[in-house]
């Protein structure tokens, strides 16, 4: 009897438990349900419809006709074109550069550290409007003082940053770069993390700074590494301030800038198409989604956990 009171008490008490859980969590869930899931579907629903907020009686079924109008529209393959090249030269950069930082404010011969990591860190508080500004006029080609240091150091003119199509992704990507110090603070964590056990029983089999690097370092950090591999597909997919505000919203020079978000938003409130516009959120999802689980997949090949198999 006293076993049966017990655990009907200690029910009681877990339901109540339960039930201040659920009350703590409902502004959280009432948020999810109102701002991101019910937007979400939604989205999907209106991806199969003709559906233009000007016109909301006007709306019809429109089944897969939206999805069909992809093969045939020649600005999706421009937009995901200028994406993918785009994902292919910044996302290199975003862990090759956090990681060199990291590695050089982690040296235990670097004077001032805390000084090296507050100045690198600093450039990732300012918001992204002010930093595309700022960065605007460092690299406008009459007076700003990045094309004057190449003429001046250098000798050669610089180019048209924003103007130049063949120059607007490697000036969206030197411009990101500023804003690399979460990423090297994250990294910075993986390398103190780093058991130095490991580096003196290295040093004793005579391993090079290279080879405790490539064999001892890397393999520690991979799943930083990892970490920051999928956070920098998913916002190099995801880009679409810093383009906007560059090219005014149009996608200049010559479509160059006209990223896979920027088309979106176009198509969606610009043009007010909100169907099509739906169907290309819906299918950046899908594509984003299918690459991460791509590199879940494959993370076991080269992503090491201690204490794994």
């Amino acid at each position: 009897m006293a076993d049966k009171t017990q655990k009907t008490s200690g029910n009681n008490i877990q339901k109540r438990e339960t039930r201040w859980g659920l009350l703590f969590l409902s502004p959280w869930l009432l948020g999810f349900l109102i701002f991101t899931l019910l937007p979400t579907l939604a989205s999907l629903a209106f991806s199969f419809t003709n559906y233009n907020p000007l016109h909301p009686d006007q709306i019809s079924f429109a089944g897969f006709s939206n999805y069909a109008r992809l093969f045939t529209d020649p600005f999706f393959r421009q937009a995901i074109g200028v994406t993918l090249r785009f994902v292919l030269i910044s996302v290199p950069f975003a862990i090759i550069i956090p990681l060199g930082l990291a590695l050089l404010v982690n040296s235990e011969h670097l004077l001032g550290k805390n000084i090296y990591r507050t100045l690198f860190f600093m450039p990732s508080m300012i918001p992204v409007v002010v930093n595309v500004m700022v960065w605007r006029g460092i690299m406008n080609s009459e007076t700003g003082w990045l094309n004057r240091m190449l003429s001046f150091v250098f000798g050669i003119d610089g180019p048209n940053w924003f103007q130049d199509e063949r120059w607007v992704l490697p000036a969206l990507t030197l411009m990101g770069v500023w804003g690399v110090g979460n990423a090297m603070i994250i990294m910075l964590a993986g390398l103190q993390n780093v058991p130095t056990e490991l580096y003196d029983a290295s040093k004793v089999d005579g391993a090079t700074g290279i080879q405790r690097f490539r064999h001892v370092t890397l393999p520690i950090i991979s799943p930083i590494i990892f970490y920051q591999l999928v956070l920098a597909l998913i916002g190099s997919f995801q880009y679409f301030t810093q383009a906007y505000i560059v090219s005014n919203g149009r996608g200049d020079p010559n479509g160059s800038t006209m990223f896979y978000n920027l088309y979106l938003y176009r198509t969606a409130f610009n043009f007010l198409d909100m169907g099509y516009g739906a169907t290309l959120a819906w299918v950046m999802f899908v594509a984003v989604l299918l690459i991460t689980i791509f590199l879940f997949r494959t993370q076991q090949r080269w992503v090491y956990y201690a204490g794994g198999d």
